[in-house]
């Protein structure tokens, strides 16, 4: 029998066997499956065909969820990148770590995942987007990002520059914020500035050449990696993770010419939020929308729409290049694949826009998991982020050098419809800002608590809009008190 026949039959009996989140899930000692994580960023859970949308290209995603199991409500941790990663890597709900913001980073004291893999003797690699905000390592020992970009694009930087048109850690310039906090922004007065109202603009056609964009170089350079390093005599953990959708939303041609925005159709919940029912902070972003103005008129929202579903095809095209190379290297057999992504983007739900939120689109995020040899399914649960570290460590019988916040999701890859509790699924937001908020989901129920504002309840069964917000109506008042207590246990707010 060879490796990969042994570790399709392990790895497969090992999980029918399971009856607990911390069991161990992987083949024998000496015979450890290598694991891909494939992360994008901002990509709303609803926008993939596998979820129902019928407008989305993503053919290779939905392939991989055909052969996985898929996650309808799945949770990030922290609707904003960094502390989101942060979450990731490392299983630590944000107010368990330093990183709170997209300026922060956490102390080197948090091992991540990347450290537990290393441990066991896996070869750990990066490539792509983390946004660590910060110069560690964190536990990986090859590294490509932004900045080999830039190496790789010499001079045509600039074309990039434009596209963003300020300073952005988010999309990668810098990529470390303190390297131009001294000196401020290089790029000032050298780039060809274009009419946006706002910090981002609509979008259109990027004038990089497809191969230049950086979710391209994300996929050449994964697959230089696993054609070097795949069957090198060790495991590997790779993490290969792309920029798109999000912004700058400015495709390669070939994808930017699938959808026309005369085609797109707003949301159903646009320009329906009642207001007088909602936090200041949400009326505000959907009256303004500081980032990108334009989009209170409905053809140039549609624009968006467009161009995020061409960013997304772009990012799908990409990750399939670097799951194929899995296959062509005789490596499907030995390799346990996720995909996820860090938060999700409200597309014009309730005339919101971008992410930071407690809504589905903003803080709802895609979620599938491959073992070589285990049955596909669908897992209505709904779970979080924070346990993705606990999960594919325990999968691959790595054990975790520290405690931490999440819990293995092993019980449900082995049974997806099982009724074993989850529990409830937390996330937070602004810890370190003037306007903290917290969510928690609990079956049906989702409760968001602003510090300085009014409460948020919406039950997801018969408002899965989010139209209603139930939290002063009296007759809600004991599932206000009851999910408010919940949530109060897991984390106290200040003040």
């Amino acid at each position: 029998m060879n490796r990969r026949d042994f570790l399709t039959n392990s790895v497969a009996a090992l999980l029918a066997s399971s009856t607990g989140g911390e069991s161990t899930l992987a083949a024998a000692e000496g015979h450890r499956p290598n694991v891909l994580l494939l992360m994008s960023d901002q990509h709303k859970r609803s926008c993939m065909g596998a979820y129902g949308d019928k407008v989305a290209r993503t053919p290779n995603l939905d392939r991989l969820a055909a052969s996985s199991v898929r996650f309808t409500d799945a949770y990030s941790t922290n609707p904003v990148c960094t502390p989101s990663r942060a979450s990731i890597m490392t299983g630590l709900y944000s107010h368990n770590l330093e990183a709170q913001d997209n300026t922060l980073p956490y102390l080197p004291t948090h091992r991540t995942m990347a450290h537990d893999f290393d441990a066991a003797g896996y070869m750990t690699a990066l490539v792509g987007k983390m946004h660590w905000v910060d110069a560690q390592s964190h536990g990986f020992e090859y590294r490509l990002e932004f900045n080999d970009w830039y190496q790789y694009l010499g001079p045509k930087t600039k074309l990039y520059a434009d596209e963003l048109g300020r300073r952005n850690s988010g999309s990668g310039l810098p990529e470390i914020d303190d390297l131009w906090r001294d000196e401020d922004d290089p790029w000032k007065g050298h780039r060809t500035l274009d009419n946006r109202e706002g910090s981002v603009a609509v979008g259109r056609v990027s004038l990089l050449e497809e191969k230049d964009h950086f979710d391209n170089f994300v996929a050449r350079e994964s697959v230089r990696f696993l054609k070097n390093f795949g069957k090198a005599g060790r495991p590997f953990f790779l993490v290969s993770s792309f920029l798109k959708p999000h912004d700058p939303f400015m495709p390669a041609q070939r994808f930017a010419d699938m959808f026309r925005a005369e085609d797109m159709v707003l949301p159903a919940s646009w320009a329906k939020a009642d207001q007088s029912k909602l936090p200041k902070e949400v009326v505000q972003s959907i009256n303004v929308n500081g980032p990108t103005p334009e989009l209170r008129d409905p053809v140039e929202a549609k624009k968006r729409i467009a161009l995020y579903y061409a960013n997304l095809a772009q990012m799908d095209d990409c990750l399939g290049q670097v799951v194929q190379a899995v296959k062509d290297l005789g490596l499907e057999n030995d390799t346990i694949i996720a995909y996820t992504s860090d938060h999700g983007e409200m597309l014009g739900e309730l005339g919101l826009w971008q992410k930071f939120e407690f809504y589905e689109g903003s803080c709802g995020i895609p979620l599938m998991i491959h073992v070589p040899g285990r049955k596909a399914g669908v897992c209505d649960t709904p779970v979080s982020l924070v346990s993705l570290s606990a999960t594919l460590t325990g999968l691959a019988g790595v054990t975790q050098l520290t405690a931490n916040d999440g819990k293995s999701l092993a019980p449900y890859i082995s049974a997806p419809q099982t009724t074993r509790p989850y529990g409830p699924v937390f996330a937070e937001y602004g810890l370190s800002s003037k306007q903290p908020k917290y969510m928690v989901r609990d079956r049906d129920w989702k409760y968001t608590y602003w510090v300085h504002d009014i409460p948020e309840l919406y039950n997801l069964r018969t408002d899965p809009e989010e139209l209603r917000n139930l939290a002063a109506d009296p007759s809600h008042s004991a599932q206000v008190a009851r999910l408010k207590n919940v949530l109060f246990a897991w984390h106290r707010p200040p003040g």
